[in-house]
């Protein structure tokens, strides 16, 4: 997390450093080279360029996940990019009007929206179908013109194949699944080492990112992967203890933070005995980790180990953020209809070279899950400027085909990476990759691809202007609803801790679901200018507070299965009633003035845990009033 002292500017331009995604660079290139290159050598580059296309979508929606969850995200997405082309290319193919090619991408602007709000899956989907669909409006048709849309998941279906597992890798850790368990138990062991130091905050939210991630990798437990499924319920209840003794700043010793390390080279190596050293665990956080830890090494080493956890709730496998018929997808659907019928507008009266960029940039910008709409504006616009830049840099060097070739793998390659990295690197990446393609197709020279500047400068005024100034979605509509749905989770979670330890499990899973989600959302405000970044450093004390409270629930479930201090009802009652409070200075758009002074003593465990989290909350609420 970024200082909130820092200038929203330097926010907005540092990007992430994310390791390098080898195994996805290396697929995504391939898939890109082999259909041009057969395209080249049957003299039908018109079809190798769309099956490249095809490989292109599918490398931006792959990852490295079980084979059923990459059938579906890269299916879906495809699917969708596919259907967008069909529906480009007949239009184009009619000689369809200026106003009828202008209504039938605003309602496919609709629909598009209104599926991208719904969730990561539907977001990928929706955005792919306009993309596609303003490119088939103008790109050069291939003979037959029909054959667009069915070679794209031909390009795809390779990238698919690329990743499939080879026979003679059954090695355990080429299981994505034991490779993200292994990496949440390295998180954890930094967590334990962090604790009672400054790190130990941006510890937790790293672990509870790689959490994340290995929750969306198990969304269907079977009998197949019982045990993998035993040794994620174990890390939930060793994170657990984790969370209680960070609240309560209390350092473990070194040896016992070593553990989850030694835990994630059992799971990468399938099976073997961690021990678990004998130390004095002196209150109940401490007991609640050490029983934790030795039944995470049983879970590790195949032995049968008692878990307080219920059943897995049954999950959504698409995470829906909204039902497509919502009144929040359909908003979103108004918004991206609104903007693509403006930029059809203005192209319609001043005729561009390539109309279809514009369309296509608003479908980009516009993806609800990227981050900012502001920062992704502007970022794109200076994106497309460098990779333009470099485009024509390279164009002047050569225009060879198989070289042409040679650069668009390279690119593809590269966008895995410039994806997590910043989403301007993304542009400056993606940008080159889009040319040089149009390049291969025979449509654009050189000469032409400077106006490409221009049109991704329109677009992305007609999304600050009609998506983001004028739209009346304000921010507070993005932070605000996320800080309420993180207290409600919270308030769940502590109503469970003392009746159904195995439900707790799940709630607290939850919770801290939804706290990641609002200090993202507060996050990305904070690289926003004002009104928003204003908005976001107010509402980040309380971000804060609402994690730090999760902490305090954690260490209250402790104190109460260990013997320790048991809150009187009325404490409980407090914390509740500083939940609902914040909740409805939330809703009220009330974000406190100051932050609360954070406790630095460890926790006396002879005091109640939910009272002093109750003082916390009040004090940061005092100042609202």
């Amino acid at each position: 997390m970024h200082p909130p002292h820092s200038p929203w500017w330097a926010r907005a331009a540092r990007p992430a450093r994310p390791p390098l995604p080898l195994a996805l660079m290396l697929r995504a290139a391939v898939g890109m080279v082999v259909p041009l290159a057969v395209g080249l050598l049957t003299h039908r580059l018109d079809l190798g360029v769309f099956a490249g296309l095809g490989a292109m979508h599918a490398t931006m929606n792959d990852r490295v996940e079980p084979l059923r969850l990459r059938i579906t995200r890269i299916g879906t997405a495809v699917g969708a990019s596919a259907l967008g082309m069909l529906i480009g290319t007949t239009l184009q193919h009619a000689h369809a009007s200026a106003l009828v090619l202008g209504a039938a991408l605003t309602l496919t602007a609709f629909v598009s929206g209104a599926l991208s709000a719904t969730g990561p899956r539907g977001s990928a989907a929706g955005m792919l179908l306009l993309v596609s669909a303003a490119l088939g409006s103008g790109m050069p048709l291939p003979h037959p013109w029909w054959a667009a849309a069915p070679m794209m998941p031909v390009g795809a279906a390779l990238v698919l194949v690329l990743g499939l597992p080879a026979r003679t890798r059954q090695r355990p850790e080429a299981d994505p699944r034991r490779r993200a368990l292994a990496t949440a138990y390295e998180a954890l062991g930094r967590t334990l080492s962090d604790l009672g130091t400054p790190r130990a905050a941006a510890s937790r939210q790293v672990l509870t990112a790689r959490l994340n991630q290995l929750q969306d990798l198990l969304p269907r437990p079977s009998h197949s992967d019982s045990r993998l499924q035993r040794m994620y319920e174990a890390a939930l209840a060793a994170t657990e203890a984790a969370t209680g003794l960070l609240w309560a700043s209390r350092p473990v010793p070194p040896e016992i933070a070593a553990v989850p390390t030694r835990l994630a080279q059992a799971v990468r190596q399938g099976a073997a005995d961690v021990a678990v050293p004998d130390w004095q665990p002196d209150t109940p956080a401490r007991q609640a980790l050490d029983a934790a830890l030795r039944a995470a090494a049983d879970t590790v080493a195949g032995r049968e180990a008692h878990l307080s956890t219920a059943p897995v709730p049954p999950p959504d496998p698409w995470r829906l953020r909204a039902r497509p018929l919502s009144g929040v997808s359909a908003r979103y659907g108004l918004r991206v209809a609104l903007c693509i019928a403006v930029g059809e507008a203005v192209t319609a009266n001043y005729p561009l070279s390539k109309s279809y960029w514009v369309p296509m940039t608003i479908a980009f910008v516009l993806k609800p899950d990227l981050g900012s709409v502001f920062l992704r504006a502007v970022s794109r616009s200076i994106g497309t400027v460098l990779g333009v830049a470099v485009t024509a840099a390279l164009l002047s060097l050569t225009t060879d085909a198989w070289a042409l070739t040679v650069i668009a793998a390279g690119c593809v390659a590269l966008l895995p990476y410039a994806t997590a990295a910043h989403y301007g690197l993304n542009t400056v990446v993606m940008t080159p990759m889009a040319l040089v393609l149009l390049q291969l197709g025979g449509q654009s020279g050189a000469a032409e691809f400077w106006p490409r500047v221009l049109d991704t400068a329109l677009a992305s005024a007609i999304v600050l202007l009609f998506g983001y100034l004028l739209w009346p979605e304000r921010p507070r509509h993005r932070i605000e609803p996320r800080l309420v749905a993180a207290a409600t989770a919270l308030r769940a979670y502590l109503d469970a801790a003392t009746d159904d330890a195995g439900a707790q499990v799940w709630l607290r899973r939850t919770a801290y679901r939804a706290l990641a989600e609002a200090r993202q959302e507060v996050s990305q405000g904070l690289s926003e200018p004002p009104p928003t970044g204003r908005l976001a450093e107010r509402w980040l004390p309380a971000t804060a507070a609402l994690e730090r409270l999760g902490g305090a629930v954690a260490a209250y479930t402790a104190q109460v299965r260990y013997g320790g201090r048991t809150p009187d009802p009325a404490e409980i009652d407090r914390v509740r009633g500083a939940l609902d409070e914040l909740t409805a200075a939330a809703r009220a758009h009330r974000p406190p003035l100051h932050a609360a002074a954070r406790p630095t003593a460890p926790h006396d465990p002879d005091r109640s845990v939910l009272a002093r989290a109750a003082e916390e909350l009040e004090t940061l609420l005092s100042k609202n009033n």
